[in-house]
């Protein structure tokens, strides 16, 4: 008798067929799929997409972690694993399929995930989505991956497919050869920087970098360094603590810092001695806020307000404006900026930073300095706005070497500075920020 003229056995009722059973629980995937399908087909940021993810699949801190993770991973070489899987491909799969298979694709060549893991939590992962037709076609393409391994990455130019081509032609204004900088520099896992409360130890294992900062390894919780709970020292990256530390504000002097959250700056401002209010607008930032000065225990005033119309009781001695802007010089640590953020997103953001730097000099004494700063490396966002806050009757105020002497690669001709992901590239690279500083004339 053959195997066709066997006769077969009844399926009982209720029974699952080959490859619909049940797939057992994957956290991390799960979450991360969630956070890609939400950038990629909806634009929607990372640690939005993770927040609720991670509460829906009620996912453990660890669990969010490698998810965060491989999100990431995922993101920072989406350009390049785009053209790894297209000989795969006969046709399009659609496209939370695709992003599965680009998950799996980077667990193999850049995680180093073993590839039996790669390949059958992909299929498992296809299967929990109700995208079980798609589990054959990711078996074959991801073994086909692994088998091949890092020979599909031979000659390509992973640095200017992994960033979108506006983003790579506008970096051309930053001079020759630093969009392929920002783009090694964006192609590595940041480390965690941390800034230290006066007077703090530096955490053990921890390197202190030019500026003050202390570094340490990528995927360090920072919860669990010891002087955490007591608020020795809080999360910002090396390039974040610049502007407030050029604003040289001094004791006495009243501070604000506009659109304030999370908090760094706010604490470097509060370290000094000076009288700070904290601005902000954002409820949920809000809260993350008045969390991180509760923790550090800093003597300041918090004020929910836009500052774009905010009218305080008193002008301020100084000001930061750091600016909500395309956050393009943080994605070394958020690589969803590079594809969730559009060319046409620029004309309204820049539009609400000239109204806060028109509100800033409203709220400063004569003489009064001011620093405009975004973490963008647009010069719509950077340099424009510059000019553009000389045209409302700013003053420029040009930085000096001698206030940056360990950057001074950093200071722009017009004694502005510039920061991007490619500079300290032995360290561990920086975050992309552009900042200002200006005084109102006396009458």
């Amino acid at each position: 008798m053959t195997a066709e003229s066997r006769p077969r056995k009844p399926r009982q009722r209720g029974a699952s067929r080959p490859g619909n059973a049940p797939q057992p629980a994957d956290p991390t995937r799960d979450v991360a799929f969630d956070i890609l399908c939400g950038v990629v087909e909806h634009r929607r940021m990372l640690e939005n997409s993770l927040s609720r993810s991670a509460s829906e699949h009620d996912a453990p801190p660890r669990d969010r972690a490698a998810a965060h993770r491989l999100a990431a991973a995922t993101l920072r070489h989406m350009g390049t694993l785009r053209i790894v899987l297209e000989p795969f491909l006969r046709k399009e799969p659609p496209e939370p399929v695709r992003v599965a298979l680009m998950m799996g694709c980077a667990q193999l060549l850049f995680l180093e995930t073993p590839p039996h893991a790669a390949v059958g939590t992909t299929v498992s992962l296809l299967r929990r989505r109700k995208l079980a037709p798609f589990a054959g076609l990711a078996n074959a393409v991801l073994r086909k991956v692994a088998d091949q391994g890092p020979a599909l990455l031979e000659g390509l130019d992973q640095a200017r497919l992994d960033i979108p081509a506006w983003l790579w032609s506008s970096w051309s204004t930053l001079g020759k050869g630093v969009p392929r900088a920002i783009a090694r520099g964006i192609s590595q896992e940041a480390p965690l920087d941390i800034t230290l409360r006066p007077g703090a130890p530096v955490p053990e294992g921890g390197e202190v970098l030019p500026n003050g900062s202390v570094r340490f390894p990528a995927g360090t919780r920072v919860t669990e360094l010891p002087g955490y709970e007591e608020g020795a020292f809080w999360v910002q990256d090396a390039a974040a603590t610049l502007p407030a530390r050029l604003l040289n504000a001094q004791p006495g002097e009243s501070v604000a810092d506009l659109c304030a959250a999370p908090g760094g700056k706010t604490a470097q401002l509060a370290a000094t001695g000076a009288s700070v209010t904290a601005v902000e607008q954002n409820a949920n930032r809000m809260t993350r806020l008045r969390e991180n000065l509760t923790r550090l225990s800093y003597p300041v005033e918090i004020v929910q307000a836009d500052a774009a119309t905010w009218k305080p009781d008193a002008l301020f001695d100084a000001i930061l404006l750091d600016a909500p802007c395309s956050a393009t010089g943080t994605a070394r640590r958020h690589p969803d900026v590079l594809w969730v953020k559009r060319p046409r997103d620029l004309t309204a953001l820049t539009a609400g930073q000239d109204r806060l730097l028109a509100a800033a000099k409203a709220m400063l004494k004569p003489g009064g300095r001011l620093i405009y700063a975004v973490c963008s490396l647009q010069e719509e966002e950077g340099p424009a706005r510059a000019r553009a806050a000389a045209a409302m009757g700013l003053e420029p105020s040009p930085f000096t070497p001698e206030e940056l002497p360990f950057l001074t690669e950093a200071l722009t001709p017009e004694g502005w500075l510039r920061t991007h992901p490619g500079q300290w590239a032995d360290k561990g690279g920086m975050d992309g920020f552009f900042a200002a500083r200006f005084t109102l004339p006396k009458a």
